[in-house]
């Protein structure tokens, strides 16, 4: 008992609730914009090319790294990182119920300027929380850090991705998401009781907030490493985020109801990501962020090919739904989602070590960018790609293109060692 206490004791702290906080906070307008949104299109009648296409809506998180130099730079009341918080929270809280009240049959242009300008609050809250983040943890707290704020993102997916689906079976869609919307009070009271973080040498002007990031960055890797590290970060998540780009939209063709997205896949998705991303970094305390990369990213890569194995079996009988299709549905999503979870805890404190404590919202803000351009323009494309090639061939391609950020993981994170931690870390 006191070995296993030993063991969770790094859980144990308050950095680690924040982060639990900063996590539920992020996680909350993502999932609603990839999960609730695109259900919410469903139910109403768009075809499945319109559906795909407002994976466009995300591009701030693709973009958000070009105005990230004003969160370094200026500091509103509360401070540089808790002032840009609670601003960005209280207008997501606004927007998620307002845009509840459109009708995206008879609306869909409001639908979508609405869902963007959501997505570049919530890409604004997140350049502050990682910044935040990234600030409060020592170099040896990343890992765990990170793996509690991607956990406690996941759980936020149950609220769109669960309840939020429920209740639509049962209330307005205007109620659902006001009801959403009121789960991002938790973040804005975190960010009005936290302290603000010391200051690392703060840009003196905005010419110096956007040039001195890329500079820095450039000169401490040197341009061919610094490309590759770009590259990695591009193509690493790049196969699972186009797997499950439209998985809501998946399940529903498969036959499932939204109640058994609510109750099965959603709750089987979240508690494997959950336990991967726990006992991910924790491990990653023991074998280094770098081995972690590897064995982890293998695991991603493994269980895509379970989505492609449930589209072979289906689509099932609509209304018709058998116990065994359900466990199929819940092996799935539960061991694509354990992949998820390890890959992505590891891949979070890797972008989190390549800051420097000076530029942090900047460089955090370009790494995570990259990371999501996957997620904006690749993921559009996935209506067309399974109009025309069927769902066993989409998970199968989205496989394939797993593999080349797997190929760079030797020039950038070896196996053998960890890379050198950018100085005053």
């Amino acid at each position: 008992m006191r070995a296993l206490f030993d063991w969770l004791r790094p859980l144990l702290t308050r950095k680690m609730l924040i982060c639990v906080f900063t996590g539920f906070s992020s996680g909350l307008p993502l999932y609603l914009l990839i999960n609730l949104i695109p259900a919410w299109l469903t139910t109403r009648g768009l075809d499945l090319a319109t559906i795909g296409s407002f994976a466009l809506i995300q591009f701030p998180f693709t973009w958000k790294f070009l105005w990230s130099p004003l969160l370094d730079r200026y500091a509103p009341p509360l401070g540089r990182r808790r002032g840009w918080m609670l601003g960005a929270q209280a207008g997501l809280l606004c927007l998620i119920g307002i845009l509840g009240g459109l009708d995206p049959k008879e609306q869909t242009g409001a639908v979508f300027i609405l869902a963007t300008f959501l997505a570049l609050f919530a890409a604004t809250q997140d350049i502050a929380l990682d910044a935040f983040r990234r600030e409060i943890l020592t170099d040896a707290e990343l890992g765990i850090g990170n793996a509690v704020h991607v956990n406690a993102y996941r759980i936020a997916g149950l609220v769109p991705g669960s309840l939020s689906l429920i209740l639509a079976d049962h209330l307005p869609w205007s109620t659902v998401f006001w009801i959403t919307a009121l789960f991002m009070i938790p973040g804005m009271l975190m960010a009005l009781a936290v302290r603000e973080p010391g200051v690392v040498g703060r840009p003196r002007t905005f010419e110096e907030a956007c040039i001195e990031p890329f500079r820095e960055f450039m000169g401490r890797q040197g341009w061919r490493n610094a490309l590759l590290i770009l590259a990695f970060i591009f193509l690493y998540k790049l196969g699972d985020s186009l797997a499950t780009a439209l998985s809501t939209t998946f399940y529903l063709k498969m036959g499932f109801s939204k109640t058994d997205i609510g109750l099965i896949a959603k709750h089987a998705g979240l508690w494997p990501a959950v336990i991967g991303g726990m006992a991910g970094g924790l491990w990653m305390m023991k074998i280094g962020i770098n081995r972690a990369l590897w064995i982890f990213g293998v695991v991603q890569l493994v269980t895509i090919l379970g989505f492609a194995w449930l589209a072979w079996l289906g689509p099932f009988t609509a209304g018709g739904i058998t116990l065994e299709n359900r466990l199929a549905l819940a092996f799935v999503i539960s061991a694509e989602y354990l992949g998820v979870g390890l890959g992505t805890a590891a891949f979070t404190a890797f972008i989190a070590r390549a800051t420097h404590p000076a530029y942090t919202a900047t460089q955090f803000a370009l790494f995570t960018s990259l990371a999501a351009m996957p997620r904006t323009f690749i993921n559009a494309s996935a209506g067309w790609l399974v109009e025309r090639v069927g769902w066993v061939g989409f998970f199968l391609f989205c496989t394939a293109l797993a593999v080349p950020g797997m190929l760079l993981l030797s020039r950038v994170a070896p196996f053998s060692g960890e890379r050198k931690k950018p100085d005053g870390c």
